[in-house]
């Protein structure tokens, strides 16, 4: 039997479904587009990732708390000597809730902090566990993501709506100004942060360059260069219609250019080929992706809701990587100039860093670009 003084809670999604639970985190309701995501473990880093920011994130993993949080008593991430988080993917938790099979709230870990719950509710973030995840994954599977909202104790309101992310503002994800990591260390990546994960940042400093960091909506065309990355973010990319004109800008020169997840969507439409959304999306660290013209199958670090549509890429650019679940594309590649994006992160975190060495290739292409 249930303690009395735990706090019932409800997920409520748009279709009229609804699961009921007990509440932990921030005792708030809270609305979002409900996702799910199949990894067994990062989720911490997976919470920060900034991609999930508007999302209730459903883990299909059942026990989530167990390793605890590594972060200051006070929610409040630690930094490394060029001011990067620590063990999180940015400073602070994105998703907008936190769905969980069974709670462990008497974490064991060398690194732990505070409990998951503690951190959730310092960072105002609802959670709801002892939920059937697998019951609720299935339906996502079957239906689509959907909007949903979380009702603690019955208190709120029950519609579903939630506004959409406002790509003017850089969703709240993205730098207001520019910032340089590593400064006169040689080549200059200039880092479109559309929503960057940290280890992105951090595998470019290992690579010894200079990284210029630059606000999504910021016309980045007067800045010195010698390599354009565009990163991962939350949302439509379709919306960032700015950004996707200067990216259009620079495909016109030979400097070369690398996409990471929304950054693979930006440099298609940019290119001139759609993106559509998934019927549920690939998230977690378990998501297979081939290389073309290779029997290679690489397991993936995922979150991402959209792709790009194979049919409309244009003469001169080709499917670099495909996803083996679903046939969808993963990243493309262009055939006459140093212009390459992938779906999934290379930099994994959570997950497989196994294809950490296309940073090296982007590099390269950079250097012989210089030369």
């Amino acid at each position: 039997m249930k303690d009395k003084t735990l706090q019932t809670a409800k997920l409520i999604l748009e279709d009229g479904s609804e699961f009921e639970g007990w509440a932990f985190g921030k005792n708030k309701s809270a609305a979002g587009e409900v996702v799910f995501n199949t990894g067994m473990a990062g989720l911490v880093q997976a919470i920060t990732d900034p991609a999930c920011k508007g999302q209730i994130f459903v883990c299909t993993w059942p026990i989530a708390g167990n390793c605890g949080v590594p972060v200051n008593k006070n929610g409040a991430p630690f930094f490394d000597e060029h001011g990067i988080p620590v063990y999180l993917e940015s400073e602070k938790i994105q998703a907008a809730g936190l769905i969980v099979s069974d709670l462990c709230e008497e974490p064991s870990h060398y690194s732990c902090k505070i409990s998951l719950s503690s951190w959730l509710e310092k960072g105002k973030i609802p959670g709801i566990y002892g939920i059937d995840t697998r019951s609720l994954a299935i339906r996502l599977r079957e239906r689509g993501t959907m909007r949903g909202k979380i009702l603690i104790d019955k208190k709120g309101k029950t519609d579903v709506s939630i506004n959409k992310i406002n790509q003017s503002n850089h969703a709240g994800v993205s730098l207001n100004e520019i910032k340089t990591y590593s400064k006169n260390a040689g080549l200059k990546i200039a880092l479109v942060d559309c929503g960057v994960k940290a280890n992105t940042i951090r595998c470019l400093i290992s690579r010894g360059v200079e990284i210029i960091r630059i606000p999504c909506n910021l016309d980045f065309s007067g800045i010195d260069y010698d390599g354009l990355l565009i990163s991962n973010g939350p949302g439509d990319p379709k919306e960032y219609k700015k950004l996707i004109e200067n990216v259009r800008t620079a495909l016109s020169s030979s400097k070369p250019i690398f996409g990471i997840g929304l950054g693979n969507l930006i440099i298609a439409l940019a290119a001139g080929a759609d993106t559509y959304k998934l019927p549920f999306g690939h998230r977690g660290q378990n998501q297979p992706s081939i290389e073309e013209g290779t029997n290679r199958c690489y397991i993936t670090t995922q979150n991402h809701s959209y792709a790009v549509r194979s049919n409309t890429l244009l003469q001169g650019w080709k499917q670099w990587f495909t996803n083996a679940n679903d046939g969808t594309i993963e990243g493309i590649i262009c055939e006459n100039k140093p212009f390459s994006a992938v779906q999934f992160y290379p930099e994994g975190c959570p997950g497989s860093r196994d294809c950490e060495y296309l940073f090296d290739i982007f590099i390269n292409q950079v250097k012989e670009a210089k030369k």
